[in-house]
């Protein structure tokens, strides 16, 4: 099968976009991002974006053009995606997304469902009822009306809680129903080699531990703290090790403890992305993180 898009999706700290950045040099490739938290411009180094050296050496899209206060989702994501997409089609070379954000995949070779617009109104109301009594209550409150979708989604994710709810008040009609309704793919028309990085478990949790401490030292911490007035509904909230960090600033925990936590924390969420890429990528490539045997593997598709 020739190719005319390469998709490398993996769990944080599993070299993918270093692996991307090989193939761009040797295909004349432009590396688009896929990572939900690398789309934020205030914390480069908490999210581990490419710094400004390896950008100099093929184009990057799609890396910090968004503000942590914004409430970015994976359909302004998609839209932002095509618009790389032809960004990359303007410069002549191939597209190489990359990226450890599932749902962000499947807008680029599925497609979205278009989801119903909520009135401000209600979208105020659910958010100041999420701040009143916490996600797990809307949680709860959420399960009882709409079992399915609550099935889906963590108690203390207040984003998608709240989320969720505000779409079936809206519409009276449970999230995952919209979600059924797919829109058209952005790759829709090509033909992407598709990939996913997997490296043993043990080797992943050493290499996450031994990240989060570089950060650290680079500045991770002073990143956390420029963002201690973050509003948790907001996506960048989310941010792998920002409260250990912030508690740290605070002096609410020890050094040693805030690592500890921050690196379980993100140990758990390289799980999480596992499961998800093994149950919704059964048609992708899964090589090891070794570049000669990456770049070897990709020889075998015909450009």
């Amino acid at each position: 099968m020739k190719f005319d898009a390469v998709l490398i999706a993996g769990p944080t700290a599993s070299g993918k976009s270093a692996a991307a950045l090989a193939l761009a040099e040797r295909l004349n490739g432009v590396v688009i991002n896929a990572d939900s938290m690398q789309v934020y411009a205030e914390a480069p180094i908490l999210t581990a974006a490419p710094g400004a050296a390896l950008r100099a050496r093929v184009p990057h899209l799609l890396y910090g053009h968004v503000s942590v206060r914004d409430a970015y989702s994976t359909g302004r994501y998609a839209a932002d995606a095509a618009r790389a997409l032809d960004e990359a089609r303007t410069m002549g070379r191939i597209p190489i997304f990359t990226g450890g954000t599932g749902l962000y995949f499947t807008a680029l070779t599925e497609g979205l469902a278009e989801m119903p617009a909520i009135p401000a109104a209600i979208r105020q109301a659910a958010r100041a009822l999420a701040a009143e009594i916490g996600p797990e209550a809307l949680h709860a409150r959420l399960a009882e009306r709409d079992p399915a979708t609550a099935a889906g989604l963590r108690p203390t994710d207040p984003q998608r809680v709240t989320r969720a709810w505000e779409v079936l008040e809206a519409t009276g009609r449970p999230l995952v129903e919209w979600q059924r309704l797919k829109g058209t793919p952005v790759l829709a028309g090509l033909k992407p080699a598709k990939f996913v990085i997997d490296i043993p478990r043990q080797s992943l949790r050493a290499r996450i531990a031994r990240r989060f401490v570089e950060m650290v030292d680079q500045g991770g911490l002073e990143e956390a703290v420029a963002l201690k007035d973050l509003a948790p509904e907001l996506p960048a909230a989310r941010l792998l090790g920002l409260r250990p960090l912030q508690a740290l600033a605070a002096g609410e925990l020890s050094r040693e403890a805030a690592l500890a936590r921050a690196i379980t924390d993100t140990q758990r969420f390289a799980k999480r992305q596992m499961t998800w890429f093994r149950h919704r990528m059964t048609d992708y490539d899964w090589i090891d993180a070794n570049m000669s045997n990456f770049i070897a593997k990709m020889s075998e598709v015909p450009a």
